[in-house]
């Protein structure tokens, strides 16, 4: 049964954006402020953000648009409750995005590949902190692919990669074990060192799913037990 569940946020302080109301959301959805399957009281979450109904309104229609929410007419909108098709779904689909971004995108340059590197040493000093490895993670990943021609594909990339943070601070939360993917990162970056875009494509794909199996696993076990 769905629950009506609010969070205690701090309000924004200058003038609202539905896209900035939409951020503060997704992050408590990402963390975990609101529960799977809870209604969001708008009246509430209104009041607290000091917005009126109608960025709010906005706000949770984009983020329903962009699958965290569902809107249930005459009810209003809940929180989308992690699913293994979702999961499966999402990664499936990040395995063909980032390589063709990439591929799009070309060969990085000298600097970007520096850039990659540093970012790959942070992830490295950050383990143990699983939501710094994460979000690192995903720096990375952007860097990598951000200088391509193709904004639509980009912005693609970045939605799938907010509501694939969603499953892994979750499972990094839960399971309390942190997946570091320095090495794989090293590969691709060996294979752009040597000009070899094709390798460095299918190395990215390779990254892309072999952090699936854990999460994997850990999501059938909820759902056994939920």
């Amino acid at each position: 049964m769905h629950s009506v569940y609010s969070v205690q946020m701090r309000k924004i302080d200058r003038p609202s954006l539905s896209r900035e109301v939409a951020a503060r959301v997704r992050r408590e959805i990402v963390e975990g402020g609101f529960e799977e399957g809870s209604r969001i009281n708008e009246v509430a979450l209104a009041e607290e953000l000091q917005v009126s109904r109608t960025p709010l309104r906005e706000a949770l229609s984009a983020l329903t648009a962009e699958g965290f929410l569902e809107n249930i007419p005459r009810r209003g909108f809940f929180v989308l409750p992690l699913s293994t098709k979702e999961f499966l779904d999402l990664y499936a689909m990040r395995a063909i995005l980032d390589p063709a971004a990439l591929e799009s995108a070309g060969l990085p340059s000298p600097e970007q590949i520096e850039k990659l590197e540093a970012l790959n040493e942070e992830i490295k000093a950050a383990v143990g902190d699983a939501d710094r490895v994460i979000e690192l993670d995903d720096r990375w990943h952007l860097e990598l692919v951000g200088h391509g021609p193709n904004d639509v594909l980009i912005n693609l990339i970045c939605q799938f990669i907010r509501r694939t943070r969603r499953y892994e601070q979750r499972y990094l939360r839960e399971a309390e074990n942190v997946a570091v993917a320095t090495g794989e990162h090293e590969r691709i970056i060996e294979r752009l060192r040597a000009d070899d875009l094709e390798g460095a494509c299918a190395a990215l794909r390779a990254n892309m799913q072999s952090g699936l199996k854990p999460i994997l696993a850990w999501l059938q076990q909820r759902e056994k037990e939920s």
